[in-house]
């Protein structure tokens, strides 16, 4: 069974560390400010101008003035800072994010990744996922597994125009938890209640499979 959005987000919430400066991308990447593990302490940073993120607004929270990068309203954490987005992404290009957590059409075995249009569709722009694999040592992709069709996502090499070449080693899908190493995709963990076997079928890039795969915890 695929882990649901709020799951997804609980699990790469597991991968911050204390201290960590932290950018979040559009959709699922998001959802994990409001899943920060008890007693660590990071600074969520957001493109568009804002050091200190924190978790959605309540209905009486809201404040139409603040938002991410995404448009959606949110709140600021005690110690936050609100600067220019040509500050934040000198932030983002200095390599001064710890962690970049953002989603993706397709990763291959290369590292590589694509993320910001499918041919034939509106494009809105890469906005700044570029910048973010450019910038950032330590990338977690969090995507579905495999298309609504079917169709895997984590390929030998990637069909859709490259965000970024050779960027990206920690894949977190709906399904299971991967690295990347040496042009394979390792499997780590198992989303609760998936079989390896379905890992594997819908995994279309070359895969390594230790003997013993854990399932995931700690996600509701």
């Amino acid at each position: 069974m695929a882990m649901t959005r709020e799951q997804l987000a609980r699990r790469v919430a597991q991968e911050f560390q204390d201290g960590y400066y932290i950018n979040l991308g559009i959709g699922i990447p998001t959802l994990a400010a409001n899943y920060i593990p008890e007693g660590v302490e990071v600074m969520l940073q957001s493109e568009n101008g804002l050091l200190g993120m924190g978790p959605f607004p309540l209905e009486h929270e809201v404040d139409p003035d603040l938002i991410n990068a995404g448009k959606q309203t949110v709140t600021m954490a005690r110690g936050a800072s609100i600067f220019s987005s040509a500050d934040s992404f000198a932030m983002i290009r200095g390599g001064h994010v710890d962690l970049t957590v953002l989603g993706a059409f397709e990763v291959d075995c290369q590292g590589n990744i694509a993320s910001y249009m499918i041919p034939g569709k509106l494009i809105k722009g890469m906005g700044g996922a570029m910048d973010l694999v450019a910038g950032a040592d330590n990338i977690i992709v969090t995507m579905t597994h495999a298309s609504k069709h079917g169709e895997s996502k984590l390929l030998s090499e990637c069909t859709l125009p490259l965000t970024g070449k050779g960027c990206i080693k920690r894949v977190l899908t709906d399904l299971a938890l991967l690295d990347i190493e040496d042009g394979q995709f390792i499997l780590r963990e198992r989303a609760p209640g998936v079989s390896v076997e379905e890992i594997v079928k819908l995994t279309a890039g070359p895969l390594v499979v230790p003997d013993h795969v854990p399932e995931m915890h700690d996600l509701d």
